[in-house]
């Protein structure tokens, strides 16, 4: 399951794709059907990605991909408008058994809940989680490096003009 890309917002309903970044802030777009753009600022607004995001749980904390999986295995989802507590929590007990009762809300399963049944149409459900980025993957090889390096100290800059800062100025005469 691929969620690296798949955002929550506090204060926005949904979930939303990280389509690219501006000077403001990230530019999201929603999962509905509308497909609303939108800009986050990360001085206003609290992200999280799917990817990183933890349920609380007695040993360790579970990520929410295995949860999804779970989730995906599972006969029947409550609807999380209509289930009372006691049966979201009987659900969530199914799906997630070593999870905290008492630091686990039931309106963090219905988030939940609510997060699946947005993406469980998606493509992004099905594929392959990619591989985790690591200081690896940015450094370059060291033949290519040393080809660029070459590259850069064998050229000369050329020295720029300055702009006149008044084209229209008639030169002076030297008496």
């Amino acid at each position: 399951m691929n969620l690296r890309g798949l955002i929550s917002v506090s204060g926005k309903t949904g979930l939303f794709k990280l389509v690219g970044k501006n000077k403001s802030g990230f530019i999201l777009e929603s999962l509905d059907e509308q497909k609303v753009k939108i800009i986050v600022s990360m001085t206003t607004s609290k992200m999280a990605s799917l990817e990183d995001i933890t349920i609380f749980a007695g040993n360790s904390d579970l990520k929410l991909s295995a949860i999804f999986e779970q989730m995906k295995a599972a006969k029947s989802i409550p609807d999380n408008k209509t289930a009372d507590n006691k049966a979201l929590h009987t659900f969530f007990a199914e799906v997630a058994p070593d999870y905290d009762t008492e630091r686990v809300y039931t309106s963090d399963i219905k988030k939940i809940i609510n997060w699946f049944n947005i993406i469980k149409v998606l493509p992004l459900f099905t594929e392959e989680a990619p591989e985790p980025l690591s200081d690896d993957s940015l450094t370059l090889n060291t033949e290519a490096g040393k080809k660029t390096e070459s590259k850069v100290t064998n050229e000369k800059q050329k020295p720029t003009k300055a702009a006149a800062k008044n084209t229209n100025r008639l030169p002076q005469k030297s008496t």
